[in-house]
């Protein structure tokens, strides 16, 4: 199911032994655009640390509750690899927090998780990650921070990053939310992470291939419209394939 941040932002985290605070925002990598953890305010409880849950822990979005399930117990969250608060994330602090808990990492290989090109959830048929020539280094950027980001077409400026919509069953970012009406008036619409040519981290600004007329051309983004019809449409539109099409190249070629 597709999903905003901003919508899960506030959810309820929930353990198996019990709640453990909510969501406070999300942290994904700049390669695959796919969230890496959510980052969970849990009040008085271990309070000094930054609690982040990886997506290989989560079970299942509730929207009707405003709740997500984690397959984890609070002792085990409690014990895990502790992040100060003021601490960035680092990939020693990652390399513990996955040995910790017996998962594979996500920078071992090409696939958007490591070895797997989706989230493995039953434990019994993980294999060792591989460490080869197509490890990279990544980098954990904040869905908070990068809201608000300007959109630089080819030919121009074209308004800026106001949300993401994120699979919350692969946890990959699939569009972000761009409101243009700096440039015409009370348009939204989607930019798929596949068309953007690289980040200026430094200059706040998020270059797409593609021109300010495709864009304001492009299908309007409304509340309650993202179905795989329009999902369809604003693909043909731009004459790109949708995600779901490689999605399931790449799980064949991996079985």
């Amino acid at each position: 199911m597709l999903s905003k941040v901003s919508t899960l932002k506030g959810y309820q985290l929930h353990c198996l032994d019990g709640g453990i605070g909510r969501v406070e925002e999300c942290y994904f990598d700049d390669l695959h655009w796919t969230i890496r953890y959510l980052v969970a305010d849990t009040g008085n409880w271990l309070r000094g640390r930054r609690i982040l849950i990886s997506p290989q822990a989560l079970r299942g979005v509730n929207g009707e509750e405003q709740s997500i399930t984690i397959d984890l117990t609070m002792a085990q969250i409690e014990d895990s690899p502790s992040l100060e608060s003021d601490k960035p994330v680092s990939r020693q602090f990652e390399e513990a927090y996955h040995g910790y808990y017996g998962w594979p990492v996500y920078w071992s290989d090409s696939y958007e998780y490591g070895t797997y090109p989706f989230i493995m959830r039953s434990r019994q048929h993980l294999q060792s990650p591989t460490h080869g020539e197509k490890a990279w280094d990544p980098h954990l950027r904040s869905t908070r921070d990068v809201t608000g980001h300007h959109i630089q077409a080819s030919d121009g400026e074209i308004g800026h990053a106001v949300d993401f919509i994120i699979d919350d069953e692969s946890w990959a970012i699939r569009y972000l939310i761009v409101d243009t009406r700096n440039w015409w008036p009370g348009k939204r619409v989607l930019v798929s992470p596949q068309w953007i040519e690289r980040v200026s981290w430094e200059a706040s600004k998020v270059f797409v291939n593609l021109s300010r007329a495709a864009i304001q051309g492009s299908p309007e983004y409304k509340e309650g419209l993202l179905t795989r019809d329009y999902e369809a449409q604003l693909h043909r539109h731009y004459q790109r394939e949708g995600y779901w099409i490689d999605e399931l190249a790449a799980i064949h070629h991996s079985v």
